[in-house]
Parts: structure tokens; C-alpha cells; sequence
């Protein structure tokens, strides 16, 4: 397996090169066809950055992390690369496991339930005082003099569903979705997909906030401030 390396003023050793190697390794076991593996080691003053980029066929896993120390970036950066390539494995597997019956079942239950159909209920009226005469063919009239029987006259009665209460929002602090040091866009839309979020806060090489939001049709969107 092919690896390549960069390294920004920072040379690259052979133990780093050991380390790396042993770390796609992993990743080599869950999936198999990796077509490009690249290390890239930067250092400016005090920080120590590594960061690993493993693609496959249909996949791509990136692990960026920081530390004082060169060695402990690069073990952080494939531990995160590899958390990634577990997390796709295990997902693979659960769409193979779930039958078609219960996928079924399960967007039944997603559906909006319809409203009941309306009923016809009897609505009795009353013995009515007048009742206009029927004509015959023979020119007699009948029911002339008489009242009238009870008459049903079918009404429709609708069903309207019930309001459901609206809870009041329950707030959770997190810093799971805020970037702690610049990013790119790029970056930031790697790391989201890192840290699985819907929502990443970030700031660019110039300061500014930026927000990724992650739509229901699976498209990043970006919000920058005013």
C-alpha cells in the first residue's frame, strides 16, 4: 500500500512513517480497497498538526488533530480516521441486516394518520303539522287531512383530530458543534461530518462566524454573519 507524505517544516522520520503505516493498516481491515492514503505534518511555533486523508471506492475518512507533541498528533489524527471507518462499517452492515418488511413497517409509522371518515347519523324529525298532498294518477290526493310519519333525514358529522399540547423546548449546552481554532470551509464540512452534526459553528483565517446547517435533503448550508 502507497502512502504519501508531506511534511511542512517537518521531517519526516521513519518512526512516523511506521506509525502511519500501522494505522491505514487498520483501517485496511474493514475496508479492504483503499485507493490513496496521504500524511500531511505541519508544525508552526508551538503546534503540532497531522493531518490523515484515506480514501476508498465509495468513502473518504479524515482525521486533523493538534498537540505539542508530532507523535501524539499523528496517533490522535488515524484514531480518528479509523472511529470514522468504524462508524461507516457498522452502518453498512445495519442497512444489509434490516429486512424490507420491518423498512416497510417503519415508513407506515412515519406517515401522517387520515382522518376518520365522517359519519351519517339519523336525525329524526318531528311529526310535521302540514305536509303537502301527494296527487295520484287518478287524481285523488292523498294523505290529505292526515299528519305526516316521522321522516330520517341522514346528517354528516365531522371529526376533527385532537390538539396536542406543545412542550416547552428543553436547552442543552454543548460545544460538540463549535470549531475551537480557524478552518477553512472545507475543514469545517469534514469536521461536521466527523462529529456527525447537523449544526457547526466556525471561524474563518479572517475571524469571521460562519455556521454550517445540514438541510433534510442532506445539503450543507452556509450561513455567514452580516
Amino acid at each position: 500500500m502507497q502512502v504519501e507524505y508531506t511534511g511542512r517544516q517537518v521531517t519526516i522520520s521513519s518512526n512516523f512513517r511506521t506509525l502511519a503505516e500501522e494505522g491505514v493498516e487498520r483501517v485496511a481491515k474493514l475496508f479492504p480497497r483503499i485507493t490513496s492514503v496521504h500524511v500531511i505534518l505541519s508544525a508552526e511555533k508551538y503546534r503540532q498538526t497531522a493531518e490523515v486523508t484515506i480514501k476508498t471506492r465509495l468513502h473518504e475518512f479524515l482525521g486533523i488533530s493538534e498537540s505539542t507533541s508530532m507523535e501524539t498528533a499523528l496517533r490522535e489524527a488515524l484514531d480518528k480516521a479509523e472511529t470514522q471507518a468504524i462508524k461507516c462499517k457498522k452502518k453498512l452492515e445495519a442497512k444489509k441486516r434490516t429486512p424490507k418488511a420491518e423498512k416497510i413497517v417503519a415508513e407506515t409509522q412515519l406517515q401522517r394518520p387520515a382522518r376518520k371518515a365522517a359519519k351519517l347519523m339519523p336525525r329524526p324529525v318531528e311529526d310535521l303539522d302540514e305536509v303537502p298532498a301527494v296527487v295520484n294518477g287518478n287524481g285523488s290526493r292523498n294523505g290529505s287531512g292526515r299528519r305526516a310519519a316521522s321522516v330520517t333525514v341522514p346528517v354528516t358529522v365531522h371529526t376533527f383530530p385532537s390538539r396536542t399540547p406543545i412542550l416547552e423546548p428543553h436547552i442543552v449546552r454543548s460545544t460538540d458543534g463549535v470549531a475551537l481554532r480557524p478552518m477553512t470551509l472545507e475543514e469545517a464540512v469534514k469536521e461536521a461530518e466527523f462529529r456527525d452534526r447537523e449544526v457547526f459553528v466556525f471561524r474563518d483565517s479572517k475571524g469571521h462566524v460562519k455556521v454550517l446547517h445540514r438541510k433534510r435533503d442532506g445539503k450543507m448550508e452556509l450561513i455567514e454573519e452580516p
